[in-house]
C-alpha cells in the first residue's frame, strides 16, 4: 500500500473516497466538512445524516455527489462535545479503512482527523492515523486499498505531518 503526504484541499482529491471528520450525528459543519459540502453539494449532508447519529469511532459512506471521489466516508471521530482523544481517532482510522475496503476502492484520502475542532496535536494524529493504516494493512493483506493520501490543509500541518511519518512514508 503506497502512503502520500499532501498539502493541499481534501475537496478537491480525485481519489476513489475521501473521508470527513465528522460528528457522530453526522451533520457537517466548518473545517473539513464544510469543505466538502461546499463542493460536493447539501445532498452529502442530508444523506450523512439520514445514516446517524453512529457511534463514536465508527464510519459510514455516503456518494460523493459533485465531488471528484465517488464517496465520502464520514468518520465519527468525536461527539457532540466535538471533543477527541487518540483511541477515538485510532477507531474511526481504522474503520474508515474498513468501510472503503467493504466499498471496493482503491484510493482514500484523510484529513488529520480530530486536528481542526477537536484540537488534537498534529503530530500525535500523524503518528496514530499512519500506525492504524498499516495495521488495517497488515490485517487484512487482501485489501482493496492501494493507496492512502495524508490531506493537510496549509504548509504547517503539512510540514508536521511530513516530519513525523518521513520515517515510515
Amino acid at each position: 500500500m503506497k502512503v502520500d503526504i499532501v498539502n493541499g484541499d481534501i475537496s478537491l482529491m480525485d481519489t476513489d473516497a475521501v473521508v470527513n471528520a465528522a460528528n457522530n450525528h453526522l451533520w457537517m459543519g466548518a473545517g473539513v466538512a464544510g469543505a466538502l459540502k461546499r463542493r460536493g453539494g447539501i445532498e452529502i449532508e442530508k444523506e450523512a445524516m439520514s445514516k446517524g447519529p453512529i457511534p463514536v469511532g465508527e464510519a459510514v459512506a455516503t456518494s460523493g455527489y459533485n465531488l471528484p471521489a465517488k464517496y465520502v466516508i464520514h468518520a465519527a471521530v468525536m461527539g457532540q462535545d466535538l471533543r477527541t482523544d487518540e483511541d477515538l481517532i485510532r477507531k474511526a482510522t481504522y474503520n474508515s479503512m474498513k468501510v472503503a475496503d467493504e466499498l471496493g476502492v482503491k484510493s482514500i484520502a484523510f484529513p488529520a482527523l480530530g486536528t481542526g475542532v477537536g484540537g488534537f496535536p498534529l503530530d500525535r494524529c500523524a503518528k496514530i492515523m499512519y500506525e492504524e493504516v498499516k495495521r488495517y494493512e497488515k490485517e487484512h493483506p487482501d485489501t482493496s486499498v492501494e493507496r492512502v493520501v495524508f490531506v493537510l490543509y496549509g504548509d504547517s500541518a503539512y510540514r508536521i505531518f511530513r516530519d513525523t511519518l518521513k520515517e515510515g512514508v
